[in-house]
C-alpha cells in the first residue's frame, strides 16, 4: 500500500530539511502518543545507517518496528526503510528547491505486508484507504505550516 503526496513549503531547502531531519522531536511526538522510542546508537550523529527501534500501540496490541535511515542527503532527501512484524516498507521524503525561499516537499510511504496475517491488515485499510489517505495528507500538511510558521517567525523578528 503507497501513501504519497507534495507540499510547498515557504522556506528555503536546507530549513526544511532540518525540520524534517529533527529526529529528537519526533521521538518526542511518538512518546506523547504512547509510543516507546529506542535509538540503537546515541552517540554519533544522526546518519546512514542510525536506527530506532519503536513499540507502539495499534488494535489492542504492542507491536514492534525497527526504522533505520538507509540514505542521508542533506538538503535533498532522506530514505528510511521500515522493518516489523510481519510488514516492511520505506518512507521517503525528497526536497526540491523551487526558488531560493521556496521548497516543494514529497513524502511517499510505502508498506509491503510479509505475512497473510499483515495482508488482512492491509487489505482490511485498503477498505478505508480515502480516511487514511486523508490523515497522511493532513500530517504533511500540518509539518509544512510548522515549518512556515517557524520560518516566518525567524524572518520577522
Amino acid at each position: 500500500m503507497k501513501f504519497s503526496t507534495r507540499e510547498d513549503i515557504e522556506a528555503p531547502a536546507g530549513t526544511v530539511f532540518a525540520a524534517a531531519s529533527d529526529f529528537a522531536a519526533f521521538e518526542r511526538a511518538a512518546l506523547r502518543r504512547g509510543a516507546e522510542v529506542a535509538r540503537a546508537d546515541l552517540t554519533a550523529p544522526p546518519g546512514a545507517g542510525t536506527a530506532w527501534s519503536v513499540r507502539f500501540p495499534v488494535r489492542g496490541r504492542m507491536r514492534r518496528l525497527v526504522c533505520t535511515l538507509d540514505h542521508f542527503d542533506p538538503p535533498n532527501g532522506l530514505v528510511c526503510r521500515i522493518d516489523g512484524s510481519g510488514f516492511g516498507g520505506a518512507m521517503t521524503l525528497n526536497l526540491v528547491a523551487l526558488s531560493r525561499g521556496r521548497t516543494r516537499l514529497a513524502v511517499q510511504l510505502e508498506i509491503r505486508p510479509l505475512t497473510i496475517a499483515a495482508r488482512l491488515m492491509v487489505q482490511a485499510a485498503r477498505l478505508n484507504r480515502g480516511a487514511h489517505v486523508r490523515r497522511f495528507e493532513e500530517r504533511v500538511q500540518r509539518f509544512a505550516a510548522q515549518v512556515e510558521l517557524r520560518e516566518a517567525q525567524r524572518r520577522s523578528g
